[in-house]
């Protein structure tokens, strides 16, 4: 019997088992896709076996298989997977022996504590319209939901595991990576590390799919080209597999056979070419044992996304924003030049919903801006192949690992023909993009001298940016690629919005009055890893006008501002991301805005063509409003304060309790000062003993302090003057203000003098004073 088809076996699926193996694989799709759409996010899945889809299918679902089949659709469902996989031999066989193991061994429902496995649900990453987290990330097998097949827990430990790794991986890469140090500059730790990876990972696609192709019974294809290609998989010869390297890798020669296996791969497979390092290990002279080390930690993890819990992380752009998040100190990276936090990308992406058209990207890092644009097309049912993709990066290495980053996915893309300066070496002078996105970086410095591209096209219209700071040159290079109905996205530092150095505000005007300012967000802090700088996203768009093929409204002389500073969640101690509902709340008040009516087509229930301003996080203004603020394009502007919400408290009852919490801590002051008093009392005879024998001494520092002790006070007074203490209430309830005076000065001026301490030190007992009342 020839094998089932994995389409026409998922075609056999209801849509609660399509969602749960979307939920096991970490994929995801509309909330209202069709059972269609859902088969065909999972077909293509490589990594998604037929035994899989079996394990996860229903007794009635099996038994529609069988039949499709035509073969016998009676017995237990043991009997319909085994009729229904491949013939023995094979790795489904392994798993056809587990199962009959497991219907004669059900699993305990009990666990120990120490066994107890949890699920933990993966966000969804862009695309945001996933299925409600009611969907588990597997359906146990038996009838019963209380017991679960060895099958099923084996594979929940291994997720288990799997997350485990996920969290851990980048702290092993770095303390490997660490005893580089010594051997190799600190700079240079990451594309050491992301060559390895990407190596790594190629290898394990290359022996996923050999595997494939026997378990098919198409092992004389295992040597053809053709066989791994058509899977978006490239092919390996023996020596740049990284079973050689590994074996290999206590050799002294290591270093030049990893450079010949970079070598050998980019020259098989023309969608790598420029993409990996050149002679790149072996100019590095890195010590033998060390990089053995690290190749054996990089042994230990597995790349395969869909078997180690990462489906939708960008593996590459992850450790490559790691590894920039702790050299970036060491390597002088300005700020922004790292890769983009991927909620970042993701409310880009949602905002100008890139369907189709010419997708570009100035500045683009290591691709993260393209790899999130397929993502949303892809989660979104759209066609990969109704894009195209231009970048251009500037630094060598990293244009290197944009090429890898998109070549591990199968994205094809233009990323110029060597890396090259956006202002000087401009790689696409004739484009004009339907969508960009970018990350520019912030504030750059010097980007030009006085006399250079002072009359570049790209500025035609307005004048020509500054040179102090490049952030107009960036925006006016991107207004100067958007085709005719273009938008364009982008983040930039908060002072973009206001400043008028340099020309920038007329520049800005100029930009406003051609009413190309579409919406701008303000984002809040602790969204990057490496900087703190406040910062901005930008929408400008070529046409405001009403667009019906898009249902876009009549938006002329509106631009919507957006005020998402109190948006985002803490993920740790430090760093802060933007949930999926609060891309959703984001994406859909600006698609509200824009849009005419909801947009049938793309079956988005966000986007409703109703809008309305809420004070303290929206507001549509007019360009009469802009030109009443000078220009200015800061949100808080315009948006205004939120409301106080009422807690619905009565004024009495919370002033009585406020002042019963004020008593309280007051009560636990008193107590403290009487446990510090000692220590404090002890400290203070300290450095008024310490201000003497320095005084006595002539130091420097004291003998300042000394000139300005007022005539007339001796030097017990002064130290009085240092440390002054409130006295003692008069009849009337006043209390002096003056220093306290030692009786040591000399004559008729001790009372002048006094006065003179008290006026000098009457800022310091308003300061310190309290501190002494309640102390002693």
């Amino acid at each position: 019997m020839a094998a089932i088809n994995k389409r026409a076996l998922l075609a056999c699926c209801e849509k609660k088992t399509l969602w749960t193996l979307l939920a096991q694989f970490n994929l995801t799709a509309r909330s209202n896709a069709s059972e269609a759409t859902l088969v065909e996010v999972l077909a293509p899945r490589h990594s998604i076996k037929v035994a899989t889809i079996l394990q996860t299918m229903m007794g009635a679902e099996l038994k529609a298989a069988c039949r499709s089949m035509e073969i016998s659709a009676v017995g237990s469902k043991v009997d319909l997977i085994t009729r229904l996989l491949p013939a023995s031999g094979s790795k489904q066989a392994k798993i056809k022996a587990h199962v009959k193991q497991s219907a004669k061994q059900p699993a305990k429902t009990k666990t120990s504590a120490k066994n107890k496995t949890t699920h933990r649900q993966k966000k969804p990453a862009p695309a945001l319209d996933t299925q409600p987290n009611t969907v588990p990330n597997f359906i146990p097998n038996s009838p019963s939901n209380t017991t679960a097949s060895p099958v099923m827990v084996k594979k929940a430990v291994n997720k288990q595991a799997a997350a485990k790794d996920e969290a851990s991986f980048e702290a092993s890469l770095w303390d490997t990576a660490n005893k580089l140090r010594g051997s190799v500059e600190s700079s240079e730790y990451k594309h050491v590390v992301l060559s390895l990876i990407f190596l790594k990972f190629i290898s394990d696609k290359f022996e996923d799919r050999k595997q494939a192709l026997i378990d098919d019974g198409k092992a004389q294809y295992v040597d053809m080209v053709e066989f791994y290609t058509m899977e978006n998989v490239f092919y390996l010869t023996e020596e740049s597999r990284w079973d050689f390297i590994q074996q290999n890798a206590k050799q002294g020669d290591i270093a030049l056979k990893i450079d010949t296996a970079l070598h050998t791969i980019e020259k098989n497979n023309k969608s790598l070419k420029g993409a990996l390092p050149d002679n790149y290990f072996t100019s590095l002279g890195l010590d033998t044992s060390k990089l053995a080390a690290l190749i054996d930690t990089i042994n230990n993890i597995n790349t395969l996304a869909d078997e180690c819990h990462m489906t939708e992380e960008d593996l590459v752009g992850r450790v490559y924003e790691y590894f920039l998040g702790k050299f970036a100190a060491s390597e002088g990276k300005g700020g922004g030049e790292f890769y983009t936090p991927k909620s970042i990308v993701a409310l880009l992406a949602e905002m100008l919903e890139p369907y189709k058209g010419k997708i570009y990207d100035p500045c683009c890092g290591s691709g993260g801006m393209f790899v999130q644009s397929i993502k949303f097309i892809q989660s979104h049912n759209g066609n990969q192949k109704d894009i195209a993709i231009y970048g251009q990066e500037y630094t060598n290495t990293t244009y290197k690992l944009a090429k890898m980053n998109l070549a591990i996915r199968g994205i094809n893309g233009n990323l110029g023909e060597m890396a090259a300066n956006t202002f000087f070496k401009d790689q696409h002078p004739d484009l004009k993009a339907d969508y960009i996105m970018a990350n520019p970086p912030f504030n750059q410095k010097q980007w030009r001298e006085d006399g250079q591209l002072t009359n570049d096209p790209r500025w035609a219209g307005y004048d020509a940016p500054p040179t102090g700071n490049a952030n107009y040159a960036w925006i006016m290079n991107m207004i100067s690629k958007l085709s005719e109905n273009g938008t364009a996205g982008f983040v930039l530092a908060n002072g973009s919005m206001s400043t008028s150095t340099s020309g920038e505000g007329a520049i800005r005007q100029k930009m406003i009055e051609n009413d190309l300012v579409d919406c701008m967000i303000a984002l809040p802090g602790q969204l990057f890893y490496t900087t703190q700088i406040p910062v901005c996203l930008w929408f400008l768009t070529k046409n405001k006008k009403q667009q019906n093929a898009k249902s876009y409204r009549n938006r002329e002389g509106e631009t919507l501002f957006i005020d998402a500073r109190q948006k985002g969640s803490m993920i740790s101690r430090v760093q802060k991301e933007f949930t999926t509902d609060d891309i959703v709340d984001i994406a859909s008040t600006y698609h509200a805005w824009r849009n005419e009516k909801k947009n049938e087509e793309k079956g988005s229930e966000e986007k409703n063509g109703t809008y309305e301003d809420i004070t303290g996080y929206c507001k549509s203004a007019t360009f009469a409003e802009i030109a009443k603020h000078d220009y200015v394009l800061t949100p808080g502007r315009y948006v205004g304060a939120a409301p106080e919400e009422d807690d619905g408290e009565p004024f009495a009852e919370k002033m009585a309790r406020l002042t019963a919490t004020l008593k309280l801590n007051l009560q636990n002051l008193i107590a403290w000062k009487l446990r510090l008093k000692p220590t404090w009392q002890a400290w203070v005879m300290s450095v008024k003993n310490i201000l003497l024998q320095q005084i006595q001494q002539g130091e420097s520092k004291t003998l300042e302090l000394k000139s300005q002790l007022p005539k007339g006070l001796a030097t017990g007074d002064f130290i009085d003057w240092v440390f002054p203490r409130p006295a003692p209430p008069t009849n009337n309830g006043s209390q002096k203000t003056s220093g306290k005076t030692s009786g040591k000065t000399s004559g008729k001026s001790s009372e002048k003098s006094t006065e003179k301490s008290s006026e000098k030190g009457s800022e310091k007992i308003s300061a310190n004073g309290g501190y002494w009342e309640v102390l002693e």
